[in-house]
């Protein structure tokens, strides 16, 4: 019996966000790493860990054996939600994979996705498009964390069904403002948080060399266009700086 699983940044943020006692769905469990970690922390009480790759859901399942936690977590193949049936859980999570991924599996079974108390994203890209898509669903996005490990940046994100009010003490309700929020998290600027800063920090340094590069290579009707688009996007990414910063 093998105890004391070690779990990436990543994964550890993934964990914190999970509601202590809620059972949990880990769907793209992977080597079932999360899985295993929530049981022995004992943060779950159970935990149904599917993916839609056999590979992987092996490896899962010899980890959690040699861990002797077969009575707590349950394997399953399944692509996305199709293997879930309402009830089974109370915390869904989704790490590790794309925003638009994470939307097409939670709005092709919809009854299904409704019968969780918790969403636990960590998507890793089309952050704003997922945002938007939960606000459109009538998530609300309750905590987020974000964390830096082997030179990128990963958020996560809480989000709960039916709670079509904003988050208290959001940013005053402009197009700009949602925009910002979509891109960066709400709760994230409103906290101020230090990693999202090195992030956006970052970002802005990125875009002033593609401006650079843009203003070296000369005029023409391409070039005037994608120096309008990276003029907005370091505009979002200035204002966001400035929010984190005061």
């Amino acid at each position: 019996m093998i105890r004391g699983i070690h779990l990436s940044a990543r994964l550890k943020a993934v964990s914190g966000m999970v509601t202590a006692g809620c059972s949990v769905c880990d769907v793209g469990c992977d080597h079932g790493y999360l899985s295993i970690y929530l049981i022995e922390q004992k943060i779950s009480p159970k935990v149904l860990a599917m993916d839609v790759r056999k590979g992987p859901l092996g490896h899962a399942r010899e980890h959690v054996a040699k861990a002797g936690l077969e009575d707590y977590i349950t394997l399953r193949l399944s692509d996305g939600l199709d293997g879930f049936e309402a009830g089974e859980a109370e915390s869904l999570v989704l790490a590790g994979m794309g925003g638009r991924l994470m939307q097409r599996i939670l709005e092709r079974e919809p009854q299904k996705t409704k019968a969780f108390r918790e969403l636990i994203l960590q998507p890793q890209s089309e952050l704003a498009g997922l945002r938007r898509f939960l606000r459109s669903e009538g998530y609300a996005v309750r905590a987020e964390d974000m964390v830096w490990e082997e030179g990128k940046y990963y958020p996560v994100i809480k989000a709960l069904p039916g709670a079509l009010e904003r988050s208290t003490k959001s940013l005053e309700e402009t197009e700009t403002d949602r925009e910002l929020e979509d891109r960066y998290g709400s709760c994230l600027l409103r906290e101020k948080h230090p990693v999202l800063l090195s992030y956006l920090k970052e970002e802005r340094e990125a875009l002033g060399r593609l401006i650079l590069t843009l203003e070296e290579a000369g005029e023409s009707k391409r070039a005037a266009k994608r120096m309008e688009e990276l003029s907005k996007e370091m505009g979002y990414t200035q204002e966001a700086i400035r929010l984190c910063s005061n």
